[in-house]
């Protein structure tokens, strides 16, 4: 489903001199459908990196980034828009919407995007609000308005609203209380189930040996210059 091959990243730092920085070389990465996998390294090994080269948000400068077909690091932006669509979930650690759309239609949006019929769109955003502990009486209103934690939950239910196939989740766990955090991993456990591919950022260390099949230190991705 995912598959990582010879993968290398720059950052040129335009205002020092356009100095170019080596921050990955050849990585290499498989993630089978059911497959939950962990990135470790310490602080700035260059996991967000991947994770967002893999979403298309950082381009890379060698390799491929295959995802269900899709070689995200050669493909159109569009081709990019549609795989996100339909094919490859993010969530992320920061809840980014539009101001004034109510809850209940930001964890429904990526169900409306693909054409789910808006009732049962609106049904499943209901069951992950529920599950997520939000109250019922938050649902109408912007989750900009809501707490760190509210928010953090509301993008985790917007992120499992779709069964993405595959799936990044960057800290999902993060900063949330036990019961919380309880449902989290019930959620990651339910894509594993029906074959999501799924790579993940988890300093929860009791979390990653709950759900994680195993761990690829990007440490070794790292240039031996910039290590």
């Amino acid at each position: 489903m995912i598959k990582i091959e010879n993968l290398c990243k720059n950052f040129v730092l335009h205002n020092q001199g356009s100095a170019v920085i080596p921050v990955m070389e050849n990585a290499h990465l498989s993630v089978a459908p059911g497959e939950c996998i962990a990135l470790i390294g310490a602080s700035g090994a260059g996991k967000s990196t991947l994770m967002r080269m893999i979403y298309g948000n950082y381009l890379s400068q060698s390799g491929s980034i295959v995802v269900d077909g899709v070689d995200v690091a050669t493909a159109e932006p569009r081709e990019i828009l549609q795989l996100r669509r339909d094919t490859l979930g993010y969530v992320s650690q920061f809840l980014r919407v539009v101001p004034r759309v109510p809850t209940l239609e930001v964890v429904a949006e990526p169900l409306l995007n693909i054409g789910t019929d808006r009732d049962a769109a609106l049904a499943r955003a209901r069951d992950l609000l529920a599950r997520l502990n939000i109250p019922e009486r938050l649902w109408a209103l912007s989750p900009t308005t809501f707490s760190g934690g509210e928010q953090q939950r509301v993008n985790i239910a917007r992120g499992f609203a779709h069964s993405f196939p595959a799936m990044l989740l960057d800290e999902p766990t993060a900063s949330l209380d036990a019961t919380n955090r309880e449902v989290v991993l019930t959620l990651i456990e339910e894509a594993k189930a029906r074959g999501a591919a799924i790579i993940g950022i988890f300093h929860d260390e009791a979390a990653r040996a709950r759900v994680c099949d195993r761990e690829v230190d990007v440490t070794g991705f790292t240039p031996a210059k910039a290590a």
